[in-house]
């Protein structure tokens, strides 16, 4: 499985890159792709929208279920990937290149370091 060191994670499967000061992207994790099987249609935010940590803000579908996934930070959309919409296969191809959307003004404050997150998904998987 593949947790580049340089990210943030959440427990929820969204990873999280610094792009610049406060500004981030995130996305979903190669876990949670590999676990939806081939993603078909992705329904994302607007910019301009903000949303707390742990809020539900844009739904994957795949093959096999549709899932929520969650905001990372609490933060207002700056950014949207627009061609998730058009092409949401790329997170099954690079999921972390697949960016969904970017925040101004988040901090990473509470997020997991990869070794962290490697951690809780070793536990995860044992239960």
């Amino acid at each position: 499985m593949n947790v580049p060191e340089d990210l943030y994670y959440t427990k929820s499967h969204e990873w999280v890159r610094l792009v610049g000061d406060n500004h981030v992207r995130m996305g979903i994790t190669d876990h949670a792709q590999e676990l939806m099987g081939d993603i078909v249609y992705v329904e994302l935010p607007e910019a301009g929208e903000s949303f707390d940590a742990g809020e539900n803000m844009a739904v994957v579908e795949s093959v096999k279920a549709a899932s929520d996934v969650y905001a990372p930070v609490t933060a207002v959309v700056s950014a949207v990937n627009e061609a998730l919409a058009d092409t949401p296969a790329l997170i099954n191809g690079a999921c972390y290149d697949a960016w969904f959307v970017e925040f101004d003004d988040a901090s990473i404050l509470g997020l997991l370091t990869a070794d962290e997150y490697k951690k809780f998904l070793e536990t995860e998987e044992a239960h």
